[in-house]
């Protein structure tokens, strides 16, 4: 009897708690999470999802990643040109063969941003976005636009599926292997380029290995290359160490495959990955505690992100108070996620390529292996300033038609880092891109109604900074309210 009353006592006290807890999210809620995980929030998503639990809205989400790339992939794409023929060309053809190959990568970055502004799967970009500045390589140093662009199909082909799988692919990948030297690492010449970025950067975390670790690693590694006419990754067993190697305490003739089960089989490994996308999805400032919970269920269902990721995002961490507004946003996703939310009509995306360059996100070129640092590093004095011209323009695009949206002279064109080497022809293109932005201020703002106070929860994370925009209307209105610092954060 006793414990029945208990028991009683117990649902009278939590049950409305519980009941409110697995209710609807509410439009704030809704909001927050749609601004984390997409690139803009729009009224009618936001309406929809307020109507379902958080369960509900994580499984939707996730129900909708993984339907493939709707932009046509660049024609070159399957057309490897081995760096053979570069060592036979004369100097003229050696200068041709290498704006070629800039403009290739103009074009491979203009691919994914355009996917982005299109894709009926934010997530997906954001979670290919995500392991982008993980498994970091750069075109700046494998200098092939086609091993990067197949670089990229593997990220989002595993971007939420299983880490294991992801990890030992990534590791072969022509790309990585060319980027972190791996090409070069053989029997008797061990180079600890991949074995120490694999351990710091991909799995265990800095502080959780030894230098021994590393250099009896990368023996294991040895023989994993190039073919440098097909680039296809190759493994030369004349070229691997046999012996027997020792890492993270454990001893046996390993190969890299065997190796990175090693560091799989590792804690912190699981620990390492979901404190970034802690970072990248809740806040600045992980909960150890949260991180560990989540941590365990990522291993215990073999490195499955997609459970890794549902976990963060029904959390009470993911819908606190003090986590919203807290995360700033990455210039692609300001960029996309303004075009978005306002379905700005644009022609090619070639200008947005060299904006978010100078923002300080060069796609496809992370600053260095580490990738970039985010958070508050996004923001200093020149690139706040520049995004703020950036919104500006976008929004006095009409009036300023012919003077200056950016209207891009052979000057004005080389102020945007990297349009000069696309030459005259480029730079006329460049123009006539910017020519193209178009936005109807007052069809966007027919959807509410004069005075809607909704209309600042949709584009705002938190109360605006600037207090006298309750005042205004219109297209004033929404020039002043991307304008305010508040939306810079997510």
């Amino acid at each position: 009897m006793a414990t029945l009353k208990r028991l009683l006592m117990w649902l009278l006290l939590f049950a409305p708690a519980a009941a409110i807890a697995a209710g609807p999210m509410g439009f704030d809620e809704a909001r927050h999470l749609l601004n984390r995980t997409s690139f803009a929030a729009n009224i009618d998503d936001i309406s929809a999802f307020a109507r379902l639990t958080r369960e509900q809205a994580a499984d939707r989400l996730l129900s909708w990643t993984g339907r493939g790339v709707k932009t046509q992939a660049p024609r070159w794409v399957n057309n490897f040109e081995s760096p053979r023929r570069l060592r036979m060309m004369s100097e003229g053809e050696r200068m041709q063969f290498q704006r070629e190959q800039f403009e290739k990568g103009v074009e491979l970055r203009g691919w994914w941003l355009t996917e982005m502004l299109t894709t009926q799967s934010p997530l997906t970009e954001k979670m290919v976005l995500f392991w982008h500045n993980h498994f970091v390589s750069s075109l700046q140093k494998v200098r092939s636009p086609v091993l990067m662009y197949r670089q990229h199909m593997l990220l989002r082909k595993h971007a939420l599926g299983y880490f294991g799988d992801f990890l030992h692919d990534i590791g072969k990948d022509p790309a990585m292997v060319v980027y972190l030297d791996n090409a070069s690492n053989r029997k008797g010449q061990p180079n600890e380029n991949f074995a120490r970025e694999v351990m710091e950067l991909f799995t265990l975390g800095e502080g959780n290995y030894t230098e021994k670790d590393i250099k009896e690693a990368a023996r294991a590694f040895t023989g994993w290359g190039l073919d440098i006419d097909s680039g296809e990754f190759v493994f030369r067993q004349q070229a691997h160490d046999e012996d027997v190697k020792t890492v993270l305490g454990r001893s046996g003739s390993f190969d890299g495959d065997a190796v990175l089960e090693i560091l799989l089989a590792q804690p912190q490994t699981a620990e390492f990955i979901v404190t970034k996308m802690w970072r990248e999805f809740v806040s600045p400032n992980p909960d150890p505690n949260e991180v560990k919970r989540v941590a365990r269920m990522f291993r215990d269902n073999r490195y499955n992100i997609r459970i890794a990721l549902r976990a963060l995002l029904v959390s009470d961490a993911f819908y606190a108070p003090q986590n919203r507004a807290a995360l700033i946003k990455s210039p692609v996703e300001l960029i996309v996620g303004t075009l978005r939310q306002f379905r700005f009509e644009t022609g090619e995306t070639t200008p947005f390529v060299f904006v978010s360059r100078s923002l300080g996100q060069d796609l496809f070129a992370p600053p260095n292996v580490k990738g970039w640092p985010g958070g508050e590093a996004w923001i200093n004095s020149a690139t706040l300033l520049a995004r703020k011209q950036l919104l500006e323009r976008l929004f006095r695009a009409q009036e300023m038609r012919q003077p200056a949206l950016m209207s891009m002279n052979r000057e004005d064109g080389e102020r945007v880092k990297g349009v000069g080497k696309l030459g005259a022809d480029g730079r006329e293109r460049f123009m006539r891109a910017m020519m193209d932005i178009h936005f109807d201020g007052g069809k966007w703002l027919a959807q509410f109604k004069s005075g809607d106070p909704l209309l600042t929860r949709v584009l705002l994370p938190a109360d605006p900074v600037n207090t006298q925009i309750a005042s205004l209307e219109g297209n004033e209105l929404l020039r002043q309210l991307v304008l305010d610092p508040v939306y810079q954060l997510k």
